[in-house]
């Protein structure tokens, strides 16, 4: 059976529950929109306090901090998995049930993470380290660090179960994981012409690593929040860190794996041309897989407790992890765009602004993740620099150009003023950050010297463009809201 066939398969049978799963979507895309921006607000609320344009206390400046830190891997994670379920439904089958559940647990792990935060003060950094989180200076409550951990663990309940639907939907129509991630064809064993869609590939890639770093952090999770309660049972610490960061970096990297989903199947709806999966594509997807469950030590380059193999490997693995998928995708765009006839608007350009703002981001990335280098800008804004290139400048990007994709709002004049607003923002508000990296500019300050105020105001300036920008897509998909369900309630 070909995978056109299960395509026209899995729709036929699907017919009947088209209208909700959209419905879903569609409600993904609001919440998504909608807290993105107010976790934009809480980083322009930081920078505006660090350039003393505004005054935010110390202690709440943490929350604030935690609350963004915390909100924003959780909301490009929620991004991502809409992008990734809304594609590969076409040609797996997923449940719409899972997919709501998935929205509903984030809901409510996401009330008790603020409730932690702004009513309980809970300021220990999204990261969570054992174990800062029982050792609070007075600061907040144990039962405020317990809120928030279980809000975690409630948004990784969620996330478990759609990665494990979308894993059984892969393993209904090609047999094995293996066989959705194109493994046959990366090594040349079966021909490029019958292997899995770029979508299912990406997918596949991103349930393995999730599966596994979920159920990683969750368990540092039950572990932190039993010490809570009896601090006589204790961990060690060093092993915690290891395993909150493996969950951590999994989980934010495979929002961008979920987002660039976004590019496979909308630009070439631009270009008219398919996104050819050939044995380079399948080949980087099989050795992204492996490296993104490796990759993470690089966190730990200046833990001098850690192994110096293990830290050697971060490096090594760190100057590699982000290459082979991006060099398929950014060669395989820039070759569907070339001589295309394309006609470009808001969405196109942001599907291809994303691949440039991922690319662009791992530069500093490899950077920070060479010893000696890290060593000395580790703890430095250059850190926040580089991964709010990939983030803001490709992930959210990336989901933006959906969210227009599915708003049908790319085309308008408006659509084109968000669109710079947003590019030119992000890129003065990210080089705001390298810059102040590269003249040692500490990360995590809430109180700035007057040397480095000159950063803080570029980059709050960049940060309030950066908003306009997704304000004018946000609210131009929700006034576009009732006018996108009733068309899809006549199909």
């Amino acid at each position: 059976m070909t995978i056109q066939a299960n395509e026209v398969t899995i729709r036929s049978d699907e017919g009947r529950s088209l209208i909700s799963a959209r419905a879903a979507v569609l409600a993904y895309l609001a919440v998504c929109g909608l807290v993105l921006l107010l976790m934009m607000l809480l980083g322009l609320t930081m920078r505006l306090a660090q350039a003393q344009w505004i005054t935010v206390q110390p202690d709440f400046f943490y929350v604030v901090m935690t609350m963004h830190g915390a909100g924003m891997v959780g909301i490009t994670g929620l991004a991502g998995a809409a992008v990734m379920w809304h594609f590969v439904r076409r040609y797996v089958p997923v449940s719409t049930a899972v997919f709501v559940t998935n929205l509903v647990f984030f809901l409510i792990g996401a009330a008790f993470i603020l409730g932690a935060g702004f009513l309980g003060g809970f300021a220990g950094g999204w990261t969570f380290l054992f174990p800062l989180p029982a050792h609070s200076g007075a600061l907040w409550s144990v039962n405020a660090a317990a809120s928030y951990m279980i809000g975690l663990l409630i948004i990784g309940t969620g996330f478990l179960l759609l990665h494990l639907d979308v894993a059984r939907g892969i393993l209904s129509v090609y047999g094995g994981l293996a066989s959705g991630l194109g493994v046959k064809q990366a090594f040349g064993l079966a021909p490029e012409k019958n292997g899995p869609p770029p979508a299912v590939t990406a997918s596949t890639m991103v349930s393995i690593v999730n599966i596994l770093g979920i159920l990683v952090g969750a368990a540092v999770l039950v572990i932190s929040l039993v010490n809570l309660y009896v601090p006589s049972f204790t961990f060690n610490a060093l092993l915690a860190k290891n395993l909150i960061y493996f969950f951590g970096h999994v989980f934010i990297n495979a929002t961008i794996y979920m987002a660039v989903i976004a590019v496979y199947e909308i630009l070439p709806v631009f270009t008219h041309r398919a996104w050819k999966a050939n044995r380079a594509f399948y080949f980087a997807w099989v050795l992204s897989t492996l490296m993104v469950l490796t990759v993470y030590p690089h966190h730990l380059l200046m833990d001098f407790a850690m192994p110096t193999w293990a830290l050697v490997a971060g490096q090594v693995i760190s100057w590699l992890s982000g290459l082979p998928v991006l060099l398929v995708t950014a060669f395989g765009a820039l070759t569907n765009v070339y001589r295309s006839g394309i006609k470009w608007n808001a969405t196109a350009g942001l599907a291809f602004l994303g691949v440039a703002g991922w690319a662009i981001g791992v530069i500093p990335a490899i950077a920070d993740g060479t010893i000696e280098i890290n060593s000395v800008m580790h703890n430095t804004q250059w850190v926040p620099g580089h991964f709010h290139t990939y983030l803001l400048l490709g992930m959210v990007a990336m989901f933006l150009s959906f969210v227009t994709y599915i708003g049908t709002s790319g085309s308008s004049a408006l659509a084109s003023i968000a669109f710079w607003l947003y590019t030119v923002g992000g890129s003065v508000f990210v080089l705001a950050f390298l810059s102040g990296g590269a003249v040692s500019v500490p990360r995590r300050y809430a109180v700035h010297l007057p040397e480095w105020l000159p950063y803080d105001r570029a980059g709050s300036i960049g940060a309030a463009l950066v908003i306009a920008g997704a304000l004018i897509f946000v609210l131009g998909f929700l006034a576009k809201l009732p006018s996108v369900t009733a068309s899809e309630s006549d199909a």
